[in-house]
């Protein structure tokens, strides 16, 4: 594993909740981002469940006051992050009816000044955020739970796959834990010929260590839309393995 971390230095969370959007996360913004620095992550994607989704935020708000009150937890993990040397890019978790889709490569004044993606279905939200300039991956698609009715996959709705989730293949998870729902996943990513990416889906200080590693430092979120999209050189863990693009086991 060391040798791995030495070619993959670059060590990313892209899946990560906060207690000012979450309803479900228990740590806030700041503290999320002292713990991941301290872990060893070079940054984070903050990922909040939005209006279709266990958000905190009131959803009779103004769309405006709405968005604003949303991004609470990403703008104080990222003053935290500049402070302590550790890079925070937004994003955020779409929920459908217990379906999920993790949204990268836009930000609060995109969402402000796109009402619509509020009301969108999962066909029109591809079609907003890739106009956008954004990436849609879905989230723990074989999740098996009771906030989620019915396992619907969207192959040609989404750009890739959430092969790794840190809670379901963690020894140290307490959620979720049943390593077949990435089984699965890795095995669907693989049929559509959709990439992977992995997450620890974390929502407390008590890191799992997930995500993804790269050779180099990423600039920003659509860098990181960029660098899945065109196929760039990564690998994945749960925070105690590590897995290649394919989600063959590597170490």
């Amino acid at each position: 594993m060391a040798a791995i971390r030495e070619q993959y230095p670059y060590l990313y969370e892209t899946h990560l909740h906060t207690a000012e959007s979450s309803a479900c996360a228990r740590s806030t913004g700041a503290e999320m981002a002292r713990a991941c620095k301290e872990y060893g992550y070079t940054g984070i994607f903050v990922t909040d469940h939005n209006w279709g989704g266990n958000t905190t935020v009131d959803r009779s708000l103004s769309w405006e006051e709405w968005t604003d009150r949303f991004e609470q937890g990403y703008l104080h993990a990222a003053e935290e992050g500049a402070r302590i040397g550790l890079d925070v890019f937004y994003g955020y978790e779409a929920g459908y009816d217990g379906t999920e889709f993790l949204i990268y490569g836009v930000d609060s004044a995109w969402m402000k000044a796109h009402s619509q993606i509020r009301t969108a279905t999962v066909e029109e939200q591809y079609r907003l955020i890739h106009e956008a300039g954004g990436l849609v991956i879905h989230a723990h698609p074989f999740r098996e739970a009771g906030y989620i009715p019915d396992i619907r996959l969207y192959p040609q709705w989404v750009d890739g796959v959430e092969g790794v989730n840190a809670t379901h293949s963690n020894s140290r998870s307490m959620a979720h834990n049943d390593p077949a729902f990435d089984q699965r996943a890795i095995a669907y990513a693989g049929q559509h010929g959709l990439p992977l990416t992995a997450g620890s889906d974390i929502h407390t200080t008590q890191l799992l260590g997930g995500g993804i590693a790269f050779r180099r430092r990423l600039r920003s979120a659509r860098d990181y839309v960029q660098a899945v999209l065109n196929g760039e050189d990564y690998v994945l863990t749960n925070g105690e393995a590590w897995f290649d693009k394919a989600g063959n086991r590597i170490g």
